[in-house]
């Protein structure tokens, strides 16, 4: 069931909705970030430190990076509102690891600048979001979704004479808030961590007034994917265990810049080159 959830299951969009506080989500730059230099405000990673203005969250072990692929930023402490409570996370998720699959190949994306397509009908993403997932129990339901939050509150333009984005003002109107669900979800966790999880049937669009579940992004704007691992507590009351029953992985290499045409030829000639569904592409005359 893309971009919904079962009545039975506690966690629902609300759940998330105390984390996209505006200006409570601050990001720093990637190395080789080209957007950088005209960003200084952007705090030092991990981002999730900073992020997530919730009642607390204990500290996840980021994998280190550089180890087999993974990030370096991973689900939040709330180190930086030292005011809030600490939730204990549920041993369910609290061991939970994950670890970003392609992560060279989003590395190059992202020192260029990611770009992402969106459409009015909905686009796939290139890169695939794709993880492999460890420390689940193996006999535990678990839901797995995304949301997109804004990395700032700039639009922006890319200037072709010097190959580069820049700030062309402030950010439009927030779009409605999505998550999507993984359309496998709920299930064991052996059945997660026994293979890579990918999220290929997500979609971005532009359209505000989509009713396909799509995630909805403003072009020209720059966003944060967030993957989120959400145990199915079978307790009857377990709205009252929401906070405590997910874990939240930021991958920093995987921001991009929402456009409706590739602005940087560089991302297109990547795009092509990597992507599998571009073979039409590669095999006609340049010329064409």
């Amino acid at each position: 069931m893309e971009g919904e959830i079962g009545p039975k299951h506690a966690f629902t969009t609300s759940s998330l909705s105390s984390l996209n506080t505006p200006g409570s989500y601050h990001l720093s730059p990637s190395p080789g970030d080209p957007y950088s230099h005209h960003e200084s405000q952007f705090e030092p990673c991990p981002a999730a430190q900073h992020a997530y203005n919730y009642s607390g969250s204990n500290s996840a072990q980021a994998p280190a990076q550089g180890d087999s692929g993974t990030s370096n930023c991973s689900s939040s402490s709330s180190s930086s509102t030292p005011n809030k409570t600490l939730v204990k996370k549920n041993p369910k998720v609290a061991n939970i690891n994950v670890q970003l699959e392609m992560k060279a190949l989003w590395d190059e994306f992202n020192q260029l600048g990611t770009e992402m397509i969106v459409t009015k009908a909905g686009r796939r993403m290139f890169p695939t979001f794709q993880v492999k997932i460890f420390g689940m129990d193996p006999m535990a339901d678990y839901m797995l979704l995304m949301d997109f939050l804004p990395v700032d509150d700039k639009r922006y333009r890319y200037a072709f004479h010097s190959s580069s984005w820049l700030v062309a003002g402030k950010a439009d109107p927030a779009t409605p808030g999505r998550v999507h669900y993984h359309p496998d979800s709920p299930a064991k966790g052996a059945q997660w961590m026994k293979q890579i999880v990918s999220f290929d049937k997500l979609k971005l669009t532009n359209n505000l007034l989509d009713d396909n579940g799509h995630i909805i992004l403003n072009s020209m704007h720059r966003y944060q994917p967030r993957f989120h691992v959400v145990y199915v507590d079978p307790r009857k009351d377990s709205e009252k265990y929401a906070e405590e029953n997910y874990k939240t992985f930021v991958f920093e290499e995987t921001r991009f810049t929402a456009v409706t045409a590739y602005q940087n030829h560089r991302i297109t000639q990547l795009k092509i080159a990597s992507n599998p569904f571009a073979k039409g592409f590669r095999d006609c005359d340049p010329e064409d």
